[in-house]
């Protein structure tokens, strides 16, 4: 349980449960009273939260993934790689990351104002919702918030996608059929979990782009904030 692995997967451990717990006790106490209101301030600080640890979810998987390429492409040299110090020091710049990120974005949102009846179409409070009800300029935090998605999301993903094409450029130079079942196997985990986490934020927001319908958003999200970090420990757990 000291492997790197699972220091890892603690920490992805952790950041759903933090994750879940941004949103689920104000959504079921909206249910319970019947209110789905909620305070500047409250908007806000669930912003902030859920910025922090979405792009935390997207750093730990990337280093995941380098972890298993290091175990598969170069096995001798993993415990001198990936040692305790390098594992440490990905996740505490995965942390200040994620920190600097949702302080920029919600620093941003403060300067804007607001008029007239505010309603944001979901149940949970989103920065591009909050934008779209501001009255005034909204360019730089537009701006920041696609540059962020691109750098932070899909530089993730592509970091994530060049180690697996490592490992399958590995995988394939095997010539024994057990070797090959071995390695795919450690891979396994990893890849359900990335598979079910991008593919449900990809969900939400191409589909939210698509159709204009706040059902259908709202639909999406409880897929990538409440199913998807509630079905990562069954899929380790199978694992193992």
């Amino acid at each position: 349980l000291h492997t790197p692995m699972y220091f890892f997967l603690a920490n992805l451990s952790l950041v759903d449960i933090c994750f879940t717990s941004t949103t689920i006790p104000k959504m079921l106490v909206n249910i319970q009273t019947q209110k789905k209101t909620i305070t500047y301030t409250g908007c806000i600080t669930q912003i902030y939260f859920l910025i922090l640890f979405a792009v935390l979810d997207f750093c730990l998987l990337t280093v995941m993934a380098y972890d298993r390429f290091v175990a598969i492409c170069h096995p001798l040299h993993y415990m001198v790689i990936v040692n305790p110090r390098l594992c440490g020091l990905l996740v505490l710049m995965s942390w200040i990351t994620s920190i600097l990120n949702s302080l920029l974005h919600c620093l941003l949102a403060l300067r804007l104002s607001f008029c007239g009846n505010l309603v944001i179409p979901h149940f949970i409070c989103e920065l591009n919702q909050m934008i779209q009800l501001a009255c005034s300029d909204t360019f730089l935090n537009n701006m920041v918030m696609y540059f962020a998605a691109l750098l932070l999301g899909v530089g993730s993903f592509l970091g994530i996608l060049f180690s697996y094409s490592k490992i399958v450029s590995c995988i394939r130079g095997m010539s024994s059929a057990q070797g090959k079942y071995k390695a795919f196997s450690t891979c396994a985990s990893h890849i359900s979990v990335v598979l079910l986490f991008y593919c449900t934020v990809l969900g939400v927001y191409l589909g939210s782009a698509a159709i204009q319908s706040s059902h259908s958003t709202e639909t999406a999200s409880v897929m990538y904030i409440v199913v998807a970090p509630m079905l990562n420990p069954f899929i380790y757990s199978l694992r193992n």
